[in-house]
């Protein structure tokens, strides 16, 4: 069986993992009320990659070696990162959810069906958001059964890398610069740049790079990982994350709506700065293809191995 065969069966397997941890893991009725549990429910369900938690899962893997096509045991650290992972495809959900209001990025169409506030109106979009945001760090809050050995020590780091990621330094300040990067009207610049590739990729540092490695350095804290672990898988996702921005800027000149499930060409409709826009899209291939030989470089530098080169490489040929 082909190497290729062998990952499509990992990510398969991970996905189901995550999906069944998400179905337990989200509110439902008398608990909370039926619109937001099924708003919740819409959007997290609504389909997608689970990129980031399965990165969270294989960083775990990574960080303490086992086998990356069998189900490790609990004692391993793999199983107390689930709920990490979760926690962190709650928070990118909420994000899409937030992104796609008319007051942000006005978008209609998310993994191929209507966007959360079309369906559910702006004020239950809304909330749905907010609750997915909490929902994550009381999943973050919760001991699993049988913790190891120093695991409280390990939730709290953790819990400050995903909060620092998801606020101000992190997703909501990128999406901050990237309301004032378009050319609109109403979204002039609030800031002077005098480099503007320095500039983009800021805010694709942190509107998009920094869940990316907060998904990946979690896995390693999580699952007890040493600081040259935890290191390298952050230099890793470091650059995981600029090849993936890189090839959804691609995408969007490239792609189709049906193809992407989101609406394609809205950048440039948008005229808001891309690599594609500032490089062509030859040297963005080329440039995302340099992010991820960077990133084998840093998992080599660390040690790591399992399945996170196959992620990177993953990252680089996606299409959707």
């Amino acid at each position: 069986m082909s190497e290729g065969t062998a990952f499509d069966r990992y990510l398969d397997a991970r996905r189901r993992e995550i999906d069944a941890a998400l179905d337990e893991a989200l509110p439902a009725p008398p608990a909370c009320p039926p619109p937001i549990a099924e708003a919740m429910r819409y959007s997290v369900f609504a389909g997608g990659k689970r990129f980031r938690p399965i990165l969270t899962l294989a960083a775990a893997e990574a960080a303490i070696p086992c086998g990356p096509d069998a189900a490790p045991p609990e004692d391993t650290g793999r199983m107390p990162a689930l709920a990490g992972a979760c926690a962190i495809e709650l928070i990118h959900t909420y994000s899409l959810v937030h992104d796609d209001l008319p007051a942000m990025d006005d978008d209609t169409l998310r993994r191929g069906r209507p966007t959360s506030h079309v369906v559910f109106g702006e004020g239950v979009a809304i909330l749905a958001g907010d609750a997915l945001l909490t929902q994550a760090f009381t999943l973050l809050a919760g001991s699993p059964s049988h913790a190891p050995p120093g695991f409280e020590v390990r939730r709290l780091r953790a819990i400050a890398r995903i909060a620092e990621a998801a606020g101000a330094a992190g997703m909501v300040g990128g999406q901050t610069l990237d309301l004032t990067a378009g050319a609109g009207a109403d979204r002039g610049p609030v800031r002077a740049a005098d480099d503007p590739e320095a500039a983009l990729r800021e805010v694709h540092e942190r509107k998009t790079g920094a869940l990316i490695r907060a998904a990946a350095a979690i896995g390693a804290i999580l699952a007890g990982g040493g600081e040259t672990a935890v290191r390298g898988v952050d230099a890793y996702a470091a650059h995981v994350g600029l090849a993936f921005q890189i090839v959804d800027d691609i995408l969007d000149v490239e792609g189709s709506t049906a193809e992407l499930g989101k609406t394609a060409g809205k950048d440039a409709v948008a005229r808001k700065p891309t690599y594609p826009s500032m490089h062509g899209l030859d040297r963005s291939r080329a440039l995302a293809a340099d992010a991820v030989a960077a990133a084998r470089d840093a998992l080599a530098s660390a040690g790591l191995g399992g399945r996170l080169g196959d992620i990177a490489e993953w990252v680089l040929s996606r299409t959707s």
